[in-house]
């Protein structure tokens, strides 16, 4: 049986309702210390883990999430205060002993411009007090401690 939202009637839901679960989807994700520096054709960002467990949680959310979209979250008291998508480059991740550097780069002069003011802007707000979350596919890999 297929519904239009107009016709739902106040309070009726097209799920079943959940017994003995809150309905909240949640994910550990790993904290790292993050590092971003720009190069010359786009910029970097190295992820430094603390603990074995943490790297290597780090390195399979990647390995899994490869070829998907890169977005840097910068989050101030759970409020998100600026998003970049990095989708005027490209973005390769190579696995580090303690975690893994994430290069973004482009041809263009105009995308390389973009992606080093992201980065400028992403290092400034770090400074700041901000966090910054890494995405891959709108899921988070991990946030800076």
């Amino acid at each position: 049986m297929t519904m239009e939202r107009q016709m739902m009637m106040p309070g009726m839901t097209m799920n079943p309702p959940m017994t003995g679960t809150t309905g909240m989807n949640m994910m550990v994700i790993p904290r790292c210390t993050m590092k971003m520096e720009k190069c010359d054709d786009g910029m970097k960002m190295r992820c430094i883990c603390e603990d074995t467990m943490s790297a290597s949680m780090l390195q399979n959310l990647c390995t899994m999430l490869s070829g998907s979209m890169v977005s840097c979250c910068m989050m101030m008291n759970g409020m998100m205060m600026m998003t970049c998508n990095m989708t005027m480059g490209m973005c390769k991740f190579e696995m580090t002993k303690e975690g893994m550097m994430m290069t973004c780069t482009s041809g263009d002069k105009n995308c390389c411009e973009m992606i080093q003011a992201c980065c400028d802007a992403m290092m400034t707000m770090m400074d700041a007090g901000c966090v910054c979350c890494l995405c891959m596919n709108n899921t988070p890999v991990c946030c800076s401690a």
